[in-house]
């Protein structure tokens, strides 16, 4: 298992609606509305790296309103 944290920013007006729509994204564990230069906080676990990339291009960035996306994963260096 792995995790990934993505920021997103969200078009004006589409917070609510995005929201909801992210909700429903099972591999999405947590979801937290910011201020700021972003608009939420997500977190993901998934399988592996490559689920990763495609929760994200087929799930998250397909939703009308995702500006855009950063996405932070963890290091595993133990």
């Amino acid at each position: 298992m792995v995790l990934a944290f993505v920021l997103i920013s969200i078009a004006p007006g589409d917070e609510f609606r995005v929201l909801k729509k992210l909700k429903n994204v099972l591999e999405i564990d947590e979801v937290y509305p910011l201020f700021g230069e972003y608009d939420f906080l997500v977190k993901i676990v998934a399988e592996d790296f490559e689920e990763i990339g495609n929760i994200l291009v087929n799930k998250i960035r397909i939703i009308r309103g995702v500006v855009a996306t950063k996405t932070l994963t963890e290091a595993k260096f133990y």
